[in-house]
């Protein structure tokens, strides 16, 4: 009996060590499964032979990425996703990084209040946010459509772009410019060869953030959209009956690509941080 306790009680002993060694790994991967589990579940639905409903195991099948306009409107709310998040991506990362830059380099009367108004629309909730604008549009009587999409998608993007770029330029050191400076270049000169480029990264991923912002919004563009169809909206009406798997084809391509875009600047950064090592 003594004996028994004894192996159960050295037993429960390794146990608690080992679990006091591993469990942050323990709950590692139990975090990761929590977060890829609803990613790994589109990626193998985008195989299923589930026609217009797909809510159930059918069989594999490898048609709908070989056809992934199969189901009808699935490339046109694409497509509208994708000019909307290229245009709002272009305009709010170059309204934003001029706005960071005037915040992060630039004393001025009101530079305080800027920097919270900034911040407004990131704290504000979507949908007040949606039906500000919505009612600003039709006090204004312009046609809700693709341009009323545009401009809600740039308002809320520059506050993430302004953030995003206004702490990479907080990080550079301010003497690398006077250097330049110092050897004869102009200011204009001093911003294109030295600042820009240590900027470049901040403002890549402030594009790259504004861009996924626009591409899977939907509370604002459902507000702001009238009879325009964007996948958000496409996917959200084919929930009732179904999402067809051309949209989960697509969700799982866009989240691939997303992971290599990542993954190829970290090779990168990693091997640029080696060779100058």
């Amino acid at each position: 009996m003594a004996g028994t306790t004894s192996s159960t009680t050295s037993s429960v002993a390794r146990a608690r060590r080992w679990l006091g060694h591993n469990w942050l790994r323990i709950y590692g991967a139990i975090a990761f499964a929590y977060l890829f589990l609803p990613i790994a579940y589109i990626a193998v639905f985008s195989f299923n032979n589930g026609s217009k409903s797909n809510i159930t195991w059918r069989g594999f099948t490898t048609a709908n990425w070989t056809n992934p306009c199969g189901a009808p409107d699935v490339c046109e709310a694409l497509g509208n996703s994708l000019r909307i998040g290229v245009v709002a991506t272009v305009l709010s990362t170059v309204l934003g990084t001029m706005v960071a830059f005037a915040l992060g380099r630039h004393r001025f009367r009101g530079r305080g209040p800027t920097n919270l108004l900034i911040f407004l629309p990131m704290a504000t909730p979507e949908v007040v946010l949606a039906a500000s604008l919505l009612t600003l549009f039709l006090n204004f009587g312009a046609d809700l459509g693709f341009t009323t999409i545009v401009i809600a998608h740039v308002m809320f993007c520059i506050s993430f772009v302004v953030v995003a770029v206004k702490a990479r330029i907080a990080s550079l050191d301010p003497r690398l410019e006077q250097a330049a400076m110092d050897l004869y270049a102009n200011e204009i000169q001093a911003f294109r060869r030295v600042t820009l480029p240590l900027v470049a990264p901040g403002i890549a991923g402030a594009a790259l953030l504004a861009f996924s912002l626009s591409f899977d919004d939907y509370i604002i563009t459902s507000f702001t959209s009238g009879a325009v169809n964007t996948f958000p909206k496409f996917v959200y009406v084919s929930a009732q009956r179904g999402i067809p798997a051309q949209a989960y084809v697509i969700g799982t391509f866009m989240f691939a690509l997303a992971l290599t875009i990542v993954l190829g600047a970290e090779i990168l950064r990693s091997r640029r941080a080696r060779a100058r090592a």
